[in-house]
């Protein structure tokens, strides 16, 4: 039986890998800003410990991840769930709003990351997903803040496989696709409040017309998307990228065959840049 951290845990995927592992026979720290909106199911559970967590307010994470550690005496499983989406051209979003997206989805991340390993550490072992997307791996126009944020997770992720092997802790990185939760919703993304009208009929702009067409019409599904990180999880060896979906993959292989095409146009001249003699 494996103890599960779970930051956003009360929708979207946090709930659903709550539920999994939960069902899985797993003890679950259900972290989430208010815990009115915990699922009933959730807090009825003798195996789920809720928690008060704003991942931008360092106090909040010190607390819940000593509570979790008091009632269970360990965590085996980080899930950095909590994020946001911000979309917009990057000329009209302000500082103020992609820091906001940075406090949340990359450094609130950070900050859980430093405050569970040291149990991790200690314990000799663990694992930590956390949630990326689709555009963190390829990023898209109107997206361009968020899509960073992601990116910025990916890049974490990838050196922490490699930073904490030596503590018997690994880390992947889940790269979603599209999924019909609330993401689209204005309660997890925003959208710039400054608006450039020379961006309109342009990328950025169709970004806008494709969340509304697509809320809630998205053909992932996410008690299955669930289900898929918790069996992954569940196994001896996480990939350093799990893509989620029939739409990461396809756009992931699409973008490695314009990597590959981009490396070979430029590989020989890329190449000569070495001191003469050098190899």
């Amino acid at each position: 039986m494996s103890t599960w951290f779970i930051t956003g845990a009360s929708r979207g995927f946090g709930l659903q890998i709550a539920r999994a592992a939960v069902a899985g026979g797993d003890t679950v720290v259900a972290a989430v800003r208010n815990l009115d909106g915990l699922p009933d199911d959730l807090k009825r559970s003798d195996r789920v410990l809720g928690v008060t967590l704003d991942v931008t307010r360092p106090e909040d994470i010190e607390t819940a991840v000593q509570t979790a550690i008091e009632r269970f005496g360990r965590i085996d499983v980080l899930v950095n769930n909590a994020g946001r989406g911000l979309f917009g051209a990057l000329e009209e979003v302000t500082d103020a709003e992609a820091r906001s997206l940075f406090d949340l989805n990359f450094f609130g991340l950070i900050n859980v990351t430093r405050a569970v390993l040291p149990g991790m550490r200690a314990g000799g072992g663990g694992k930590i997903v956390n949630i990326g997307s689709r555009g963190g791996f390829e990023g898209g126009a109107g997206a361009s803040m968020y899509c960073s944020s992601k990116f910025a997770v990916a890049g974490i992720s990838e050196s922490l496989s490699e930073e904490l092997e030596p503590f018997g802790i690994q880390s992947m990185v889940v790269e979603p696709g599209i999924f019909r939760t609330d993401f689209l919703d204005s309660s997890s993304v925003s959208v710039a409040a400054r608006r450039i009208d020379a961006y309109d009929g342009t990328p950025a702009r169709d970004m806008l017309d494709w969340a509304d067409a697509t809320n809630h019409n998205q053909f992932g599904d996410p008690v299955k998307g669930a289900a898929l990180i918790y069996e992954v999880t569940c196994q001896d060896k996480l990939p350093e990228h799990l893509a989620l979906g029939r739409d990461a993959i396809v756009r992931q292989q699409i973008k490695i065959q314009k990597l590959q095409h981009d490396l070979m146009a430029w590989q020989e001249k890329s190449l000569a840049t070495a001191y003469d003699g050098t190899d």
